[in-house]
Protein backbone atom coordinates (compact mmCIF):
# COMPACT_ATOMS: atom_id res chain seq x y z
CA UNK A 1 0.00 0.00 0.00
CA UNK A 2 2.84 2.38 0.76
CA UNK A 3 4.61 1.77 -2.56
CA UNK A 4 1.40 2.34 -4.54
CA UNK A 5 0.81 5.70 -2.84
CA UNK A 6 4.31 6.98 -3.69
CA UNK A 7 4.34 6.00 -7.41
CA UNK A 8 1.75 8.55 -8.61
CA UNK A 9 3.75 11.31 -6.91
CA UNK A 10 6.96 10.32 -8.75
CA UNK A 11 5.14 10.30 -12.08
CA UNK A 12 3.73 13.78 -11.48
CA UNK A 13 7.19 15.10 -10.49
CA UNK A 14 8.83 13.76 -13.65
CA UNK A 15 6.10 15.33 -15.80
CA UNK A 16 6.55 18.68 -14.05
CA UNK A 17 10.33 18.70 -14.62
CA UNK A 18 9.82 17.73 -18.25
CA UNK A 19 7.36 20.58 -18.83
CA UNK A 20 9.63 23.04 -17.03
CA UNK A 21 12.72 22.12 -19.14
CA UNK A 22 10.75 22.38 -22.40
CA UNK A 23 9.72 25.94 -21.53
CA UNK A 24 13.34 27.04 -20.91
CA UNK A 25 14.86 25.36 -23.99
CA UNK A 26 16.69 27.88 -26.18
CA UNK A 27 16.37 27.63 -29.93
CA UNK A 28 19.68 27.46 -31.84
CA UNK A 29 20.03 30.20 -34.45
CA UNK A 30 22.41 30.52 -37.39
CA UNK A 31 24.57 33.44 -38.48
CA UNK A 32 25.78 33.38 -42.06
CA UNK A 33 29.33 34.68 -42.37
CA UNK A 34 30.06 36.56 -45.58
CA UNK A 35 32.69 38.81 -47.13
CA UNK A 36 30.38 41.73 -47.77
CA UNK A 37 32.93 44.34 -48.92
CA UNK A 38 35.45 44.07 -51.76
CA UNK A 39 38.83 45.82 -51.86
CA UNK A 40 40.26 47.81 -54.76
CA UNK A 41 40.80 45.39 -57.63
CA UNK A 42 44.32 44.74 -59.01
CA UNK A 43 45.95 47.31 -56.73
CA UNK A 44 48.97 45.03 -56.24
CA UNK A 45 49.15 43.31 -59.61
CA UNK A 46 52.55 42.39 -61.11
CA UNK A 47 54.40 41.92 -57.82
CA UNK A 48 57.70 40.05 -58.18
CA UNK A 49 56.88 37.51 -55.43
CA UNK A 50 53.88 35.45 -54.41
CA UNK A 51 52.51 34.93 -50.91
CA UNK A 52 51.03 32.06 -48.94
CA UNK A 53 48.44 32.36 -46.20
CA UNK A 54 48.26 30.37 -42.98
CA UNK A 55 45.47 31.04 -40.48
CA UNK A 56 45.42 29.77 -36.89
CA UNK A 57 42.61 30.02 -34.34
CA UNK A 58 43.81 31.22 -30.95
CA UNK A 59 40.54 32.50 -29.47
CA UNK A 60 40.29 32.21 -25.71
CA UNK A 61 36.47 32.13 -26.01
CA UNK A 62 34.99 30.21 -28.95
CA UNK A 63 31.40 31.48 -28.47
CA UNK A 64 29.94 33.71 -31.18
CA UNK A 65 27.95 35.60 -28.52
CA UNK A 66 29.94 36.27 -25.36
CA UNK A 67 28.04 39.20 -23.80
CA UNK A 68 24.25 39.45 -23.87
CA UNK A 69 22.73 41.75 -21.28
CA UNK A 70 19.22 41.72 -22.73
CA UNK A 71 18.49 38.72 -20.49
CA UNK A 72 19.82 38.08 -17.02
CA UNK A 73 19.93 34.29 -17.09
CA UNK A 74 20.45 33.06 -20.65
CA UNK A 75 22.21 33.84 -23.94
CA UNK A 76 21.03 32.89 -27.41
CA UNK A 77 22.68 29.78 -28.83
CA UNK A 78 24.21 30.75 -32.17
CA UNK A 79 26.16 28.79 -34.76
CA UNK A 80 28.21 30.33 -37.57
CA UNK A 81 28.00 29.10 -41.14
CA UNK A 82 30.46 28.40 -42.56
CA UNK A 83 32.60 27.61 -39.54
CA UNK A 84 35.00 30.40 -38.61
CA UNK A 85 38.11 28.26 -39.18
CA UNK A 86 36.97 27.60 -42.75
CA UNK A 87 35.54 31.05 -43.48
CA UNK A 88 38.55 33.22 -42.60
CA UNK A 89 41.19 31.45 -44.79
CA UNK A 90 38.84 31.15 -47.78
CA UNK A 91 37.57 34.72 -47.61
CA UNK A 92 41.01 36.24 -47.01
CA UNK A 93 42.46 34.43 -50.03
CA UNK A 94 39.58 35.73 -52.15
CA UNK A 95 40.11 39.24 -50.76
CA UNK A 96 43.85 39.14 -51.52
CA UNK A 97 43.39 37.73 -55.00
CA UNK A 98 41.02 40.58 -55.79
CA UNK A 99 43.76 43.05 -54.81
CA UNK A 100 46.18 41.31 -57.17
CA UNK A 101 48.33 39.28 -54.78
CA UNK A 102 49.74 36.16 -56.41
CA UNK A 103 48.62 33.41 -54.03
CA UNK A 104 50.62 30.17 -53.75
CA UNK A 105 52.81 30.96 -56.76
CA UNK A 106 56.11 29.20 -55.94
CA UNK A 107 56.90 27.45 -52.67
CA UNK A 108 60.62 28.28 -53.11
CA UNK A 109 60.15 32.06 -53.27
CA UNK A 110 56.71 32.78 -51.78
CA UNK A 111 56.48 34.91 -48.67
CA UNK A 112 54.29 33.63 -45.81
CA UNK A 113 51.48 35.59 -44.18
CA UNK A 114 50.69 34.17 -40.75
CA UNK A 115 47.29 35.24 -39.39
CA UNK A 116 46.12 34.38 -35.87
CA UNK A 117 42.50 34.87 -34.85
CA UNK A 118 42.24 36.33 -31.32
CA UNK A 119 38.60 37.43 -31.23
CA UNK A 120 35.56 36.82 -33.45
CA UNK A 121 32.20 37.50 -31.79
CA UNK A 122 29.07 39.64 -31.83
CA UNK A 123 27.48 40.82 -28.56
CA UNK A 124 24.32 42.64 -27.53
CA UNK A 125 24.91 45.56 -25.15
CA UNK A 126 22.26 47.80 -23.67
CA UNK A 127 22.32 51.25 -25.24
CA UNK A 128 24.58 50.06 -28.08
CA UNK A 129 22.83 47.10 -29.66
CA UNK A 130 24.72 44.44 -31.56
CA UNK A 131 28.47 45.00 -31.44
CA UNK A 132 30.75 42.91 -33.68
CA UNK A 133 34.42 42.45 -32.76
CA UNK A 134 37.18 40.84 -34.84
CA UNK A 135 40.84 40.93 -33.76
CA UNK A 136 43.60 39.36 -35.87
CA UNK A 137 47.39 39.23 -35.52
CA UNK A 138 49.38 39.46 -38.76
CA UNK A 139 53.01 38.43 -39.26
CA UNK A 140 55.03 38.17 -42.51
CA UNK A 141 58.01 35.88 -43.24
CA UNK A 142 60.22 35.91 -46.33
CA UNK A 143 60.92 32.71 -48.26
CA UNK A 144 63.81 31.94 -45.88
CA UNK A 145 61.26 32.16 -43.04
CA UNK A 146 62.90 35.28 -41.63
CA UNK A 147 60.45 37.73 -40.05
CA UNK A 148 60.20 40.86 -42.19
CA UNK A 149 56.95 42.22 -40.72
CA UNK A 150 56.64 41.66 -36.96
CA UNK A 151 53.43 40.60 -35.24
CA UNK A 152 50.89 43.38 -35.66
CA UNK A 153 47.39 43.39 -34.21
CA UNK A 154 44.55 44.61 -36.41
CA UNK A 155 40.95 45.05 -35.28
CA UNK A 156 37.53 45.62 -36.75
CA UNK A 157 34.43 46.68 -34.84
CA UNK A 158 30.89 47.53 -35.88
CA UNK A 159 27.74 48.46 -33.96
CA UNK A 160 24.15 48.13 -35.15
CA UNK A 161 21.35 49.26 -32.85
CA UNK A 162 18.26 47.09 -32.94
CA UNK A 163 16.27 44.19 -31.57
CA UNK A 164 18.18 41.98 -29.16
CA UNK A 165 16.44 38.91 -30.63
CA UNK A 166 17.42 39.67 -34.23
CA UNK A 167 19.94 37.16 -35.60
CA UNK A 168 20.01 39.21 -38.80
CA UNK A 169 21.35 42.29 -36.99
CA UNK A 170 23.88 40.16 -35.10
CA UNK A 171 25.00 38.79 -38.46
CA UNK A 172 25.35 42.27 -39.98
CA UNK A 173 27.48 43.43 -37.05
CA UNK A 174 30.00 40.57 -37.21
CA UNK A 175 30.31 40.68 -41.00
CA UNK A 176 30.89 44.44 -40.93
CA UNK A 177 33.46 44.04 -38.15
CA UNK A 178 35.30 41.41 -40.19
CA UNK A 179 35.35 43.70 -43.24
CA UNK A 180 36.76 46.50 -41.07
CA UNK A 181 39.48 44.19 -39.72
CA UNK A 182 40.61 43.29 -43.24
CA UNK A 183 40.67 46.97 -44.18
CA UNK A 184 42.81 47.68 -41.09
CA UNK A 185 45.64 45.46 -42.39
CA UNK A 186 48.51 47.49 -43.86
CA UNK A 187 48.36 45.90 -47.32
CA UNK A 188 50.70 48.55 -48.76
CA UNK A 189 53.44 47.47 -46.38
CA UNK A 190 52.88 43.78 -47.15
CA UNK A 191 53.06 44.51 -50.89
CA UNK A 192 56.28 46.45 -50.28
CA UNK A 193 58.11 43.23 -49.40
CA UNK A 194 56.82 41.49 -52.52
CA UNK A 195 57.82 44.32 -54.86
CA UNK A 196 61.19 45.50 -56.06
CA UNK A 197 61.42 49.23 -56.60
CA UNK A 198 63.69 50.76 -59.22
CA UNK A 199 64.95 53.41 -56.80
CA UNK A 200 66.88 52.33 -53.66
CA UNK A 201 65.64 55.45 -51.87
CA UNK A 202 62.11 54.03 -52.01
CA UNK A 203 63.38 50.92 -50.19
CA UNK A 204 65.37 52.79 -47.56
CA UNK A 205 65.31 49.97 -44.97
CA UNK A 206 65.14 46.95 -47.26
CA UNK A 207 68.22 44.79 -46.71
CA UNK A 208 70.17 43.00 -49.41
CA UNK A 209 69.87 39.27 -48.75
CA UNK A 210 71.32 37.94 -51.98
CA UNK A 211 67.90 36.98 -53.33
CA UNK A 212 67.72 39.68 -56.01
CA UNK A 213 64.58 41.25 -54.55
CA UNK A 214 65.98 44.72 -53.78
CA UNK A 215 66.66 47.74 -55.94
CA UNK A 216 70.24 47.84 -54.58
CA UNK A 217 71.03 44.43 -56.06
CA UNK A 218 69.89 45.65 -59.47
CA UNK A 219 71.74 48.95 -59.32
CA UNK A 220 74.36 48.89 -62.09
CA UNK A 221 77.60 50.66 -61.17
CA UNK A 222 80.01 51.79 -63.86
CA UNK A 223 83.67 51.07 -63.06
CA UNK A 224 86.55 52.86 -64.81
CA UNK A 225 89.90 52.19 -63.16
CA UNK A 226 93.25 52.90 -64.83
CA UNK A 227 96.86 53.33 -63.80
CA UNK A 228 100.18 54.62 -65.06
CA UNK A 229 101.88 52.37 -65.87
CA UNK A 230 99.07 50.03 -66.88
CA UNK A 231 98.90 46.34 -66.13
CA UNK A 232 98.39 46.77 -62.37
CA UNK A 233 96.17 44.41 -60.42
CA UNK A 234 92.79 45.82 -59.30
CA UNK A 235 91.29 44.48 -56.05
CA UNK A 236 88.39 45.71 -53.94
CA UNK A 237 86.87 45.06 -50.54
CA UNK A 238 84.02 46.23 -48.28
CA UNK A 239 84.77 48.23 -45.14
CA UNK A 240 81.78 48.55 -42.81
CA UNK A 241 81.01 50.61 -39.72
CA UNK A 242 77.58 49.04 -39.21
CA UNK A 243 76.89 45.58 -37.72
CA UNK A 244 74.37 44.94 -40.48
CA UNK A 245 77.15 44.66 -43.06
CA UNK A 246 80.27 42.52 -42.60
CA UNK A 247 83.77 43.58 -43.60
CA UNK A 248 85.11 41.65 -46.57
CA UNK A 249 88.56 40.60 -47.72
CA UNK A 250 90.03 41.85 -50.96
CA UNK A 251 88.59 40.36 -54.14
CA UNK A 252 90.51 40.37 -57.40
CA UNK A 253 88.82 42.21 -60.23
CA UNK A 254 91.17 42.58 -63.23
CA UNK A 255 94.29 44.40 -64.40
CA UNK A 256 94.27 48.03 -65.49
CA UNK A 257 92.81 49.46 -67.57
CA UNK A 258 89.49 48.11 -66.32
CA UNK A 259 86.11 49.38 -67.45
CA UNK A 260 82.85 47.56 -66.88
CA UNK A 261 79.46 47.45 -65.20
CA UNK A 262 78.91 45.65 -61.92
CA UNK A 263 75.91 45.31 -59.58
CA UNK A 264 76.01 45.81 -55.82
CA UNK A 265 75.49 42.59 -53.89
CA UNK A 266 76.59 43.49 -50.37
CA UNK A 267 74.53 41.48 -47.89
CA UNK A 268 72.90 43.50 -45.13
CA UNK A 269 73.21 46.75 -47.08
CA UNK A 270 70.32 49.19 -47.12
CA UNK A 271 70.08 52.70 -48.49
CA UNK A 272 69.88 54.03 -44.93
CA UNK A 273 73.04 52.26 -43.68
CA UNK A 274 75.00 52.73 -46.92
CA UNK A 275 76.61 55.92 -45.57
CA UNK A 276 78.46 53.73 -43.05
CA UNK A 277 79.87 51.42 -45.71
CA UNK A 278 82.85 51.96 -48.02
CA UNK A 279 84.36 50.21 -51.01
CA UNK A 280 88.14 50.30 -50.99
CA UNK A 281 90.09 49.77 -54.23
CA UNK A 282 93.72 48.68 -54.14
CA UNK A 283 96.03 48.95 -57.13
CA UNK A 284 99.29 46.98 -57.04
CA UNK A 285 102.09 46.19 -59.49
CA UNK A 286 105.45 44.53 -58.93
CA UNK A 287 108.15 47.12 -58.45
CA UNK A 288 105.68 49.86 -57.46
CA UNK A 289 104.10 50.97 -54.21
CA UNK A 290 100.47 49.89 -53.82
CA UNK A 291 97.79 52.57 -53.73
CA UNK A 292 94.28 52.52 -52.24
CA UNK A 293 91.25 54.74 -52.50
CA UNK A 294 87.94 54.57 -50.61
CA UNK A 295 84.49 55.30 -52.01
CA UNK A 296 81.43 55.89 -49.84
CA UNK A 297 78.65 53.51 -50.88
CA UNK A 298 75.92 56.12 -50.37
CA UNK A 299 77.70 58.34 -52.90
CA UNK A 300 77.99 55.40 -55.29
CA UNK A 301 74.26 54.72 -55.01
CA UNK A 302 73.39 58.36 -55.69
CA UNK A 303 75.89 58.52 -58.57
CA UNK A 304 76.61 54.93 -59.69
CA UNK A 305 80.17 55.44 -60.89
CA UNK A 306 83.57 54.36 -59.56
CA UNK A 307 86.36 56.00 -61.48
CA UNK A 308 90.00 56.58 -60.66
CA UNK A 309 93.42 57.12 -62.18
CA UNK A 310 96.34 55.79 -60.14
CA UNK A 311 99.84 57.07 -60.87
CA UNK A 312 102.09 54.43 -59.40
CA UNK A 313 105.40 55.26 -57.76
CA UNK A 314 108.40 53.00 -58.20
CA UNK A 315 109.76 51.32 -55.13
CA UNK A 316 113.20 52.46 -54.03
CA UNK A 317 115.92 50.01 -54.95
Amino acid sequence: MRIKSIFPFIAVAILAVSCSSSKTAVKTQQINLALEESPQADKYANLEYGIRLNVEDNRADMRIIQVYDAAATSKPVVNAYPEINAFIPESMRRYMRTMGFNMDADVATDYLMQVTTKEFHTDWLSGIGWNGTVVLVVKIFDHNRTVVYPSTEVAGRASIYGNAKSADLAQQAINKAYANALADIDWDRIAFFLHRSKDPKQEANKQVAGEGNTALEHLVVHWNVDSRPQGADVEWRVISNTPDVKNQNYKYLQTTPYEGNETLNIKGLTYNNSGLVQIEIRISKKGYYSQTKKYNVRSIIDDPDISGMYRLVKEEE
